[in-house]
């Protein structure tokens, strides 16, 4: 396993976007935006995330899932765990993991917008660097990083590799037939290492 970024990488950018989401709502005391985690993956993430955060949030979070393979495709997935918050007229901040192809975040957002938020915005650690990925808006992104597998920081393969704690990049040969073709995350776990499809 070949480290890409390592703890004192990570705890650097996360602690500049959480002063960079500060700015964005420094009405916070009044009006706290409703800070989003997608589970699983997410959820060291949007921890230090907050942490790293001087002004008031609320949180809340969903689990969504892919109907299979065909998620790469057509980006249907299903709910597995709603938000407990009603968000019309709110300020939603959706954390992400990783932006793998983009298509589950997509609908995602789709999704959200439908319940009238005031404003939606997405910070995400990771995004993949791949060809035909859905252009997906990402506000606030920590890294950019090549189309590989990665693990760590709440990134999993096979449920392992959550508590590492840099991204790292896990060799091929591990991943057998539960990857798809591009170094994808199973689709039998879409938040098993992140974002769906």
């Amino acid at each position: 396993m070949d480290v890409l970024i390592d703890e004192a990488t990570l705890s650097r950018r996360v602690g500049e976007l959480g002063r960079e989401l500060d700015a964005l709502y420094p009405d916070s005391a009044n009006d706290p935006p409703l800070l989003i985690g997608v589970l699983t993956g997410a959820v060291t993430f949007m921890s230090d995330l907050m942490r790293a955060m001087d002004g008031h949030v609320e949180i809340d979070f969903m689990a969504v899932s892919s109907y299979g393979a065909s998620t790469r495709s057509s980006g249907v997935v299903r709910i597995l765990k709603d938000l407990d918050h009603v968000i019309e007229g709110r300020r939603v901040v959706v954390v992400e993991d990783i932006v793998d192809s983009g298509l589950t975040l997509q609908y995602l957002l789709e999704l959200l917008r439908q319940r009238e938020p005031r404003d939606i915005r997405v910070v995400a650690l990771l995004r993949k660097l791949k060809a035909g990925a859905a252009d997906v808006p990402v506000d606030l992104l920590g890294f950019e990083i090549p189309d590989e597998f990665v693990v760590g920081y709440g990134l999993d393969f096979a449920g392992l590799y959550r508590n590492l704690p840099c991204i790292a990049v896990l060799d091929p040969a591990l991943l057998g037939e539960r990857a798809g073709p591009h170094g994808e995350h199973p689709s039998s776990d879409p938040h098993s290492g992140g974002e769906a499809g």
